[in-house]
């Protein structure tokens, strides 16, 4: 197994991991909401062998070991495409293909619509788009935001080691999510709290609704601008399936490719699921390059 390099970009605001030669071709990584770069620490390796190529994964702000915005700040996923440009440019790279998971599918899509010179190709997992609210429920959406952004941050939770703090991913995350996969996820996240336990790393602002969102329209005309090629990844057991938002999303992708594979949401670091998005992923990229 190719081991991961502990890597600082954008003058050190940005961690991420890195696998492969640094002479090598570049993909850029970009993880889920509330997860990080350990997101890719399985994928990564199998296709670094099977392509030849350097994989930088990021943490988004707030994320992992990257720094969190300054007080006052939000964290709009409009936001996080500065960091993928930022972490371009620490690379020195002109463009690079981005491969997203969930939340960094959204923000890939994001990226490739508004600058797609700088995007060579999309790889996309269980993601497409991003989250949207109604034109109608934009007051409903801004109501959420206030109120969310006035409350007093909690603290973060401390955990009395590794195996709790694990439990604690399994049993309250978003999506469902064994205790074998969100092992790397919430590793990353932990650090000592200086009493012989562990607190999270995560921004507890990130929890907090948005302010505003895209509305569909918006959404569907990010998606119709994409014209690289694109990949999407779905695990069978995934948040896209054949829900009307998800279809809408991949109608108006043109130049999508999809393929459906046994896994969950997060099945690009499930152990029984990585190695067939690593063959899916390298022949799609056989064939069409």
């Amino acid at each position: 197994m190719i081991a991961a390099t502990e890597i600082l970009l954008a003058g050190g605001r940005l961690a991420g991991l890195s696998w492969g030669h640094e002479d090598a071709p570049t993909w850029l990584a970009l993880h889920g909401w509330l997860d990080n770069a350990a997101s890719f620490s399985r994928l990564a390796p199998l296709l670094v062998e099977r392509l030849n190529i350097r994989i930088v994964a990021i943490d988004f702000s707030g994320h992992g070991k990257s720094q969190r915005h300054p007080s006052g700040a939000d964290y709009a996923i409009w936001d996080y495409t500065q960091d993928v440009l930022d972490v371009l440019k620490s690379l020195g790279l002109e463009r690079a293909p981005l491969l997203g998971h969930s939340m960094g599918a959204g923000v890939a899509c994001l990226v490739a619509a508004a600058l797609p010179e700088r995007v060579e190709r999309l790889v996309l997992i269980d993601g497409l788009g991003t989250l949207s609210t109604p034109a109608e429920k934009t007051a409903e959406q801004l109501r959420k935001g206030l109120q969310g952004h006035r409350r007093r941050s909690s603290k973060a939770p401390h955990y009395a080691d590794v195996e709790s703090a694990i439990a604690a991913r399994v049993n309250g995350g978003v999506t469902a999510i064994d205790a074998v996969t969100a092992e790397p996820l919430v590793r990353r996240n932990l650090e000592d709290d200086g009493k012989g336990g562990y607190r999270l790393r995560t921004d507890g602002r990130l929890l907090r609704p948005s302010m505003v969102r895209f509305c569909p329209e918006q959404v569907q005309a990010i998606l119709n601008a994409i014209e690289m090629p694109t990949l999407l990844i779905e695990g069978d057991g995934g948040i896209l399936g054949d829900r009307e938002q998800a279809q809408r999303a991949r109608s108006a992708l043109r130049p999508l490719r999809r393929r459906v594979l046994v896994g969950g949401h997060h099945l690009h670091l499930e152990p029984a699921a990585v190695a067939a998005v690593s063959e899916a992923i390298v022949a799609d990229v056989v064939d069409n390059s």
